[in-house]
């Protein structure tokens, strides 16, 4: 599966270098050598589509306290410190007291190790990275600011020091887009759900992300004008995602009818209108209408295209559940997935939980195509119509739900796993068979006793320390349960 994205991965990370200006009189050809290594890693970070504005060396005090107003009007969503070779801390000092924004350490020398019976020292100088490392790292310390984080490794061929900034340049790309977030709400959680309840302020204050109040009367007015042409370019963009088997033993679900589809088509066309009118980054709602109406028959029946622009770059949450889809939005930007999920029924013999949810869903994570099915009845919800089944990737899983404290601030819970192919319920639903662990039920007595939402974004590959490390940025506590 692989629905484009409509909107590209973006972030603005700044680079510069640090060296000792007294070296360059001593040691003639070195700073070109040094610069010449910066270039590389620039390289390296734009190479993952972000933007990269290089600051070159800075070698004094003078060079760090004339860089902190240019680093600061950038805008920058994370910095990386090319650690060239030995640097006093005056170099850094300034930055790291006087900015907010990530600031990542890198030590990559150029030789895995060096030529001892060869050996100058110039050589030792260029291979240098990692000797001033403790120094930074204490000042910053004692300054009482957050230690910045180090990648180690050689310059080429060391795939463990790439794989650890790609990792950080996708970091920079989450922490871009949910500060400059536009999420919509339109609706109310579901009656007596109170752990969806959400302080919209706080989440402003938290991730700098926007809620855009909107109305659900706005879907029927981008419905209005919509015509047969459109929907059936929306039926054959579904059909050609979608498997439409025939049902099992549920009597819910049948095959998926004509009607169904085109009501799913309508209703995907009509919030493609809304997101761009709006200019949405995601959207969190639930509203029922009144029985038999037109704006009913709309709501109810927005699964498949929330499916489809989530797989496209917008997380889409039903019941109303706004920090679910801040946790989406972030797992969508480390490029994992992010699907709406719950805890399912567990399964005791093989010792494994089924996670997923009735919708919406990131399609792109599916194991396989993914199934449309009727449902005659949504369990729990008014309506009725096509509903998205699968189960994600076989492999590493994580999940991130957005709990609140009750000093009212924000809690990442996190935990990994794996996700096992095997039989799922043929429910319309989506349903992962999910290990954490050799004992299920001491992990999801932990899971719950750190206070998440019972709804929790759900991603592939293993990237609790990412998101950790997200959260360290914007001040959140974390943990991951075990």
């Amino acid at each position: 599966m692989n629905v484009p994205r409509r909107k590209p991965r973006s972030a603005r990370i700044g680079v510069f270098g640090v060296g000792y200006h007294v070296y360059w009189n001593q040691f003639p050809g070195l700073l070109d050598e040094l610069m010449a290594k910066l270039d590389v890693l620039v390289e390296r970070v734009r190479a993952t589509g972000a933007t990269v504005e290089n600051y070159g060396m800075v070698d004094k005090a003078q060079d760090a306290y004339a860089l902190v107003p240019r680093l600061k009007a950038a805008d920058l969503d994370l910095i990386f410190c090319d650690m060239l070779t030995y640097a006093t801390s005056a170099s850094f000092g300034a930055i790291i007291r006087n900015l907010d924004v990530p600031i990542v350490l890198v030590a990559l020398q150029p030789l895995a190790a060096m030529d001892y019976p060869k050996a100058t020292t110039h050589m030792q100088l260029a291979n240098d990275d990692f000797c001033s490392v403790p120094e930074f790292l204490g000042v910053a310390i004692r300054m009482g600011k957050r230690p910045p984080e180090v990648v180690l490794g050689t310059l080429e061929n060391d795939p463990a020091a790439e794989a650890e900034i790609t990792e950080w340049c996708e970091i920079a790309m989450a922490l871009h887009d949910v500060k400059r977030a536009r999420i919509g709400h339109f609706g109310h959680p579901i009656e007596h759900m109170l752990d969806m309840q959400t302080d919209q302020t706080a989440l402003t204050a938290a991730f700098g992300c926007h809620v855009v109040q909107t109305e659900a009367d706005d879907l029927l007015r981008f419905s209005r004008n919509i015509g047969d042409r459109e929907i059936e370019r929306k039926c054959a963009e579904i059909l050609n995602l979608f498997d439409t088997p025939d049902p099992g033993v549920d009597p819910v679900t049948t095959k998926l009818t004509a009607e169904h589809l085109r009501s799913a088509a309508f209703a995907a066309v009509a919030l493609d209108g809304f997101v761009e009118h709006h200019e949405l980054d995601g959207l969190a709602y639930y509203y029922e209408g009144e029985a038999e109406s037109q704006l009913r028959a709309l709501v109810t029946n927005l699964i498949v295209g929330n499916s489809l622009l989530t797989a496209a770059g917008f997380p889409m949450c039903g019941e109303s559940d706004l920090k679910t889809c801040i946790a989406m939005l972030l797992m969508d930007r480390l490029g994992v997935g992010g699907s709406f999920a719950e805890f399912h029924p567990v399964d005791f013999r093989e010792g494994f939980a089924l996670v997923g949810h009735d919708g919406p869903h990131h399609i792109n994570i599916a194991d396989g195509k993914p199934v449309l099915r009727s449902l005659l009845k949504y369990h729990g919800k008014p309506g009725s119509g096509a509903s998205v089944e699968f189960r994600i990737k076989t492999g590493p899983i994580t999940m991130l739900s957005i709990g609140v404290k009750a000093d009212g601030r924000f809690k990442f819970v996190l935990a990994e796993g794996e996700s096992v192919r095997g039989p799922i319920p043929a429910t319309g639903n989506t349903n992962t068979r999910g290990f954490f662990g050799s004992d299920i039920r001491a992990f999801l007595k932990r899971w719950v006793y750190e206070g998440p939402t019972h709804h929790f974004a759900l991603g592939i590959g293993h990237r609790a320390a990412s998101l950790r490390r997200i959260a360290d940025a914007l001040g959140i506590e974390s943990v991951v349960v075990t």
